[in-house]
């Protein structure tokens, strides 16, 4: 006689969360971050966001305020904007949303408009985050007409070292024109 199986004793359990997987949440904010560093390298603040639907990349971005003198064209934005363009339709169902650092309160309205599955960014934004880090227009309670699972965290280190390395050098470069006479 064999002993039971463990799964002919199992019985399932309906109120388990689904089981994300880290390794791709790794892999796409990796490329998020492959856009912020385009973003760093044409002197924007290094933000950048993946849209991804059924495991596809469908919209790269990174942010382009001061190329296109346009205060909306944050990563997000354009990143969304370019999804559903993919998708031909606005409502970005089964859609993931990568962003190097957490949406403003422009953005988290605009993603809350969309509709995308769940928001994955790197590093929290305390005096501006809307995902949680000021406040949380994601998960809202009451909610929105629409609530996303939010993912913090992901690379966060590696996001924040490149936007504090922007503005580092910023400063840096705004003290040394101040000494060769300029501003």
């Amino acid at each position: 006689m064999h002993p039971p199986s463990a799964s002919a004793n199992a019985s399932p359990v309906e109120d388990e969360e689904p089981i994300i997987d880290l390794h791709s949440d790794v892999y796409f904010m990796g490329q998020a971050l492959r856009e912020a560093r385009k973003a760093y390298a044409a002197d924007e603040v290094p933000v950048g966001a993946v849209v991804v639907h059924e495991g596809k990349i469908i919209s790269r971005a990174w942010n382009q305020v001061e190329l296109l003198k346009d205060a909306t064209a944050h990563a997000e934005m354009l990143a969304l904007t370019g999804a559903q363009e993919a998708l031909g339709d606005w409502r970005l169902e089964k859609c993931t949303l990568y962003v190097t650092k957490e949406p403003c309160p422009m953005c988290a309205g605009a993603i809350v408009h969309c509709r995308p599955d769940r928001v994955v960014f790197g590093c929290p934004d305390p005096k501006a985050g809307a995902a949680g880090g000021w406040i949380n227009l994601l998960e809202a309670n009451p909610p929105l007409n629409h609530r996303c699972e939010v993912t913090p965290g992901v690379l966060g280190e590696e996001c924040l070292f490149l936007i504090q390395s922007f503005f580092r050098e910023a400063r840096e470069r705004k003290k040394i024109g101040r000494m060769d006479g300029g501003e």
